[in-house]
């Protein structure tokens, strides 16, 4: 007898499996449905006291960072810290547009080699030669960063051929010996101040306060201390560490220049200037760091960021990078010291085209924080994310730190370094010019008229 088939039949289970699935799809339909329109009729019946439409009324007369930092403060009863810079817009490089070399200029050929190179503090006696004009902004060791991330920090920039920065933190011994070039910030505590220290810099900051904390002093409590920090900080037991409001070795502005002098003549010749938040003050300060003899200006805008600042003073305190760095540049040419003193611009600087911009209004250099560390974690945000921010990967109190590889972060940050000054080439290119330096206001424009005031440049579609 001819054996039976079920060919041409689904089977019995795959077919009970489908009916299942689909009785599960609709029941959850109905369910869905069920639910949207219990909650529609609530909002739509409701007074607004009890209906949850009103956290979306209240709501739009505010922003979400705004009632989670009304949380935070009405959880903590004391100053809340955000790290890294705040979500408030400035005026910014945005609404700045470069020229196009066309038939009037003609375009660079390709393949024609660009000079990234810049000297910073030229009349030096040791003046610091970078093969690119971004430098690694100053991120303190235990403050703020871990020793992984300083080192990483360090190796990335050692790789792109430019300096990093020690931050007003200790001297972290490997963090020289990364760093092909280090700027030591002369600190408003009292660490990392001898001449065996000093004498290992490449260039000195004096660093006098930075935008996104304005001069505000800081205490660190040593119960929170590794022993290593203790240590580099030469602590006495018990002792907390204090960045002081002010500089403890001058009163006046009038005593700048004998430190500058004694820092000159300690470290045998390399470049020393200042760093300052920008104020609306601004020409005031830098009269007085040229009075001192600097040979460069590090000027930190509002946008700056820190590991950790009140919100109010990196929303409400100081001048835009873009009003600040305008400014110190016409002061610069004004006093005819464009030649002697370099300037170093910073402050919420994040794409190759901001730095180019940045360049051509002015700057010498521009340094990085926040973008670099990005740039350094890179896929490593993953060690923290989804559960914590990604910050925790690099700070010194954070929980993943010891996660963090250090020849990865270098890799990474000098990749990244290394694509944005090849885009900044390509700009260059583009302008029919051979040389970063030669780049300047002459070939830009605004988008709209207060941009072009603040900057002193053509607004596009009204100047021809």
């Amino acid at each position: 007898m001819p054996r039976k088939t079920n060919k041409g039949k689904l089977p019995t289970a795959l077919l009970g499996s489908g009916v299942i699935a689909g009785g599960a799809v609709l029941l959850g339909r109905l369910l869905f449905k069920r639910i949207v329109n219990n909650a529609t009729t609530r909002i739509m019946t409701e007074p607004y006291e009890e209906n949850m439409w009103e956290v979306i009324s209240a709501g739009s007369r505010t922003t979400p960072q705004v009632i989670v930092e009304t949380n935070l403060r009405a959880e903590l009863g004391r100053k809340i810290l955000r790290p890294f810079g705040g979500p408030k817009k400035f005026p910014n490089f945005s609404n700045i547009m470069f020229n196009v070399a066309q038939l009037e200029t003609l375009p660079t050929p390709e393949g024609t080699e660009i000079d990234t190179a810049v000297v910073l503090g030229k009349n030096a006696e040791r003046p610091l030669r970078l093969d690119i004009p971004l430098i690694i902004s100053g991120m303190a060791y235990g403050f703020a960063l871990s020793d992984r991330a300083k080192v990483a920090l360090a190796r990335g920039a050692t790789l792109a051929g430019t300096a990093t920065n020690t931050g007003y933190g200790p001297l972290l011994p490997e963090e020289r010996a990364a760093a092909r070039h280090l700027i030591l910030q002369y600190n408003r505590g009292h660490w990392s101040k001898d001449p065996e220290t000093l004498k290992q810099a490449d260039m000195i900051e004096i660093q006098l306060g930075q935008g996104a904390l304005a001069g505000t002093g800081e205490i660190f409590k040593q119960d929170k201390m590794s022993k290593k920090l203790i240590r580099l900080l030469g602590l006495k037991p018990g002792e907390n560490a204090i960045v002081h409001a002010r500089l403890p070795e001058i009163t006046s502005p009038r005593q700048l220049n004998g430190l500058v002098e004694e820092l000159r003549a300690t470290t045998g010749g390399v470049p020393v200037g200042i760093k300052i938040a920008a104020g609306n003050d601004l020409e005031k300060d830098m009269a007085h760091a040229l009075e001192a003899g600097v040979d460069f200006i590090t000027v930190d805008g509002a946008q700056g960021g820190t590991s950790g600042a009140a919100p109010i003073l990196e929303d409400d305190f100081g001048l835009p990078t873009l009003y600040a760095l305008c400014r110190a540049t016409a002061f610069l040419e004004q006093h005819q010291a464009r030649d002697q003193v370099s300037l170093i611009i910073g402050g919420g600087l994040k794409t190759p085209g901001d730095y180019l911009k940045a360049l051509a209004l002015g700057a010498d250099a521009v340094a990085i924080g926040t973008i670099a560390l990005w740039a350094m974690t890179h896929t490593q945000v993953f060690h923290s994310l989804p559960y914590e921010p990604p910050v925790q990967v690099v700070l010194e109190q954070g929980k993943d730190k010891d996660k963090l590889d250090i020849e990865k972060g270098g890799r990474n940050l000098a990749s990244y370094l290394l694509s944005s000054v090849d885009e900044m080439k390509l700009a260059v290119r583009a302008l029919g010019k051979k040389s970063i330096r030669e780049v300047n206001k002459n070939d830009l424009f605004a988008l709209d008229r207060q941009t072009a005031e603040i900057a002193d440049i053509p607004q596009g579609g009204t100047d021809f």
